[in-house]
């Protein structure tokens, strides 16, 4: 087989009639094609290699400005990212989807993919921290964490379902530390993601609404009523880990090395997180 980059040689048989303009001119453009052609796969640029990643929906402000900032830098590399409830996103890790990296909103279904084989314990790190805040539209009543057992009959608390959302998660072991999860449970409404828990409220579906401090940024008509900052309150933390079966480990872990570094940490700050 003969490389595309092969030199290009002329031959030194010319047809009889080679003396005719119409011959020299199409001979001279054939020629050019060829060598346009020929040039442009010697030169061509080296195939840009994706990594997938599954991300916590939490992420889903912050990552694009970090995601833009490493393919600057890396021109051979493109980020794919995927947004979901953490839960949902181990289990379509078990199922065999082909993801390289999974970025999760708390630590125990990172464990769960650790201890499964899925995820290489060796790279399984903190990269940013959270608070749970506990919010309710801009002219409503003012309600704290210790105080939702007043919510009227009919009246709605959202939070994550703690079955597959971090956020859930800690909201559940907050009320539970309150000794008010038991009481609270005509009230409360389940979301998917934390994003589906903020959309209730916007909606006014429901009177308040448990999620991270850095799901507020921005949001409009809403207002932060209470922190859960006390002894009793969990610290939502953001980790992260590799894929055993990522398709591309060096890329992997090139990425995942980028996201502890000073930009990207810089970026989590901008955006209300708290740094490992």
């Amino acid at each position: 087989m003969i490389s595309s980059c092969s030199r290009i040689r002329v031959g030194n048989k010319v047809p009889a009639d080679s003396d005719s303009p119409d011959v020299v001119r199409r001979s001279s453009v054939l020629l050019l094609a060829m060598v346009a052609f020929f040039g442009a796969h010697c030169h061509s640029n080296p195939p840009v290699r994706e990594i997938i990643v599954g991300a916590a929906s939490s992420m889903r402000y912050v990552f694009p400005e970090i995601v833009k900032e490493f393919e600057k830098d890396h021109p051979d590399r493109k980020i794919t990212v995927t947004y979901g409830a953490s839960g949902d996103l181990a289990r379509q890790i078990e199922a065999g989807a082909g993801m390289d990296i999974v970025v999760f909103a708390g630590k125990q279904p990172l464990d769960k993919l650790v201890q499964s084989g899925h995820i290489d314990a060796s790279t399984a790190k903190i990269i940013a921290r959270n608070e749970l805040v506990l919010i309710g539209p801009e002219n409503g009543p003012r309600y704290t964490f210790a105080t939702l057992d007043s919510l009227p009959t009919g009246e709605r608390l959202a939070i994550g379902d703690p079955k597959t959302v971090p956020v859930g998660q800690y909201s559940r072991e907050a009320l539970e530390k309150l000794t008010l999860w038991d009481k609270l449970q005509p009230h409360v409404v389940l979301g998917a993601n934390v994003a589906a828990v903020l959309a209730y409220l916007q909606r006014g579906e429901v009177a308040v609404a448990i999620v991270y401090r850095t799901e507020v940024q921005g949001a409009r008509g809403i207002k932060v009523l209470d922190t859960a900052i006390d002894s009793w309150a969990p610290r939502p933390e953001i980790w992260m880990g590799v894929v055993q079966e990522s398709h591309d480990r060096v890329a992997a872990n090139e990425f995942a090395n980028f996201l502890t570094s000073a930009g990207p940490q810089r970026r989590f700050a901008s955006f209300g997180f708290g740094l490992p």
